[in-house]
């Protein structure tokens, strides 16, 4: 029975989908089917129903899914074992965040490429939060307060941020002061996610309204310098407009508590090396980066 096959059953079951174990495993979809069907061929069972919506587990697939996750796991181990210290190979899909990833995470990853010459790194900046599983990712650099999920996140650092307006819009609005008379001002966000601030020693949380978004906190700070309303961001994208005096710090006695910047995995019993290495990298660059030391204040 052929590792390789194996290996790419347990893709598509985990997926759901041949395009996306296509994908992850970065091969074409013929190669997939072919796999598959080689392996069915080979045990004298169908594995795998095929519809119009991916490929669901029949009961002879779903006993062989966790044996072969298990056969898998067991081999990737073997390999780590006998690599020298230090050595990666093969292939690390990343998501990164677009707001400020091209400067802040992107010096981290291309680092990570050069000392691991072996292992090659793709890395794909949006402000979409990707699906891991059914888009083929190893992990995804998150920035902010995580929503509920069953993925696996580990905390690499922290975030700063403060709540800004234009200089013009407090002119017309006024600036807020107190969490209740936040309610009555517009909101520039990247969806219905909520903002937490301090009150004293307790985290309070507000549901803020607002007419514009976008997902993307660069294009935030934009529409707040234009006087279009408050936002949420993080110092590294305000600092500049805090700067020139397009943008001014408000509600400033209930700032917000810190964010973290997190990697997130598919769950699973322990998280691949390459993606412990990238851990480890970005932990001691939150740690030495001049930029988030100042945004620690």
């Amino acid at each position: 029975m052929d590792i390789e096959d194996l290996a790419t059953f347990v893709e598509v079951a985990d997926t759901g989908n041949l395009s996306a174990a296509a994908r992850r495993l970065g091969v074409a979809k013929s190669v997939v089917s072919r796999r598959l069907l080689r392996l069915e061929a080979e045990l004298g069972v169908q594995l795998l129903a095929r519809t119009t919506r991916g490929a669901a587990l029949t009961e002879a697939g779903t006993t062989l899914r966790d044996h072969a996750a298990r056969v898998g796991a067991e081999i990737d181990a073997a390999r780590e074992a006998i690599l020298p210290n230090g050595d990666l190979r093969g292939r690390l899909r990343v998501s990164v965040p677009l707001s400020f990833g091209p400067t802040h995470f992107a010096p981290a990853l291309a680092e990570m490429a050069r000392r691991y010459p072996q292992l090659h790194i793709h890395s794909f900046y949006t402000d979409r939060f990707v699906d891991l599983v059914a888009e083929g990712f190893d992990c995804a650099i998150r920035v902010g307060y995580l929503p509920d999920s069953n993925l696996i996140a580990r905390r690499v650092g922290a975030v700063y941020g403060k709540l800004v307006a234009s200089p013009d819009y407090i002119k017309t609005r006024g600036a807020p002061e107190t969490l209740d008379e936040l309610a009555a001002h517009e909101a520039l966000m990247q969806g219905t996610e909520p903002w937490q601030f301090m009150d004293g020693e307790k985290v309070v949380t507000v549901r803020p309204q607002g007419r514009f978004k976008a997902d993307n906190g660069a294009v935030l700070a934009v529409a707040a310098a234009a006087g279009l309303g408050v936002a949420w961001l993080p110092d590294c994208i305000t600092n500049d407009y805090l700067e020139s005096g397009e943008l001014v710090p408000v509600m400033t006695s209930h700032p917000p508590p810190s964010a973290g910047a997190y990697v997130v995995r598919p769950p699973g019993q322990h998280p691949e090396r390459k993606v412990r290495a990238l851990i480890d990298m970005l932990v001691d660059y939150f740690a030495e980066d001049p930029r988030l030391a100042e945004a620690e204040g």
